[in-house]
């Protein structure tokens, strides 16, 4: 894959649509993929990225990880997408200072479609803070158990695009 062009997303866009999603199970005429294919191996590489240091992944990981004990050629090719992906942003990820002028204030970002459902957009946009309010409680927890100064006083940004919820 170091040869592999890179991309811009970690996964294909997935249609609402199931019967037309590409990461479904097994059907009856699909092979499952043999021991030849490092499907493991590699799920378990991403695995680790993504609670590391690579948290834009996790999602495309965590779905493909439900297929893992009878994977097919279309969840191999969304490893190798997500491969493909991470290749072309090796620049990007989480970076831990214990320095507090390296340490930014919390910025959230809420955009959910629910098919333009303004009263479900309100309700992402409640989860979307009470995350962030157990987020900052987080930081605070570690900065104070590793000795570290306490600089989460700091409002959280919050961005939301949908017109109703800005209301």
């Amino acid at each position: 894959m170091d040869n592999a062009h890179s991309l811009s997303t970690p996964m294909v866009v997935c249609p609402l649509d199931t019967n037309k999603d590409p990461f479904h199970s097994k059907k009856d005429d699909e092979m499952i993929l043999g021991p030849e294919v490092p499907y493991l191996r590699a799920l378990g590489a991403l695995l680790y990225l993504a609670q590391c240091t690579r948290p834009d992944i996790a999602f495309p990981v965590s779905l493909l990880a439900r297929y893992s004990s009878a994977p097919t050629c279309r969840h191999w090719n969304g490893i190798k997408h997500i491969l493909r992906y991470l290749h072309g942003t090796t620049d990007m990820g989480l970076f831990y200072s214990n320095e507090p002028s390296n340490s930014p204030n919390l910025v959230r970002y809420a955009d959910s479609g629910y098919l333009s459902d303004p009263y479900k957009e309100i309700l992402a946009l409640h989860e979307a803070n009470r995350e962030c309010v157990w987020l900052r409680s987080l930081v605070h927890h570690i900065r104070k158990t590793c000795d570290l100064s306490l600089t989460t006083k700091a409002s959280t940004i919050m961005y939301e695009d949908n017109a109703a919820c800005i209301a």
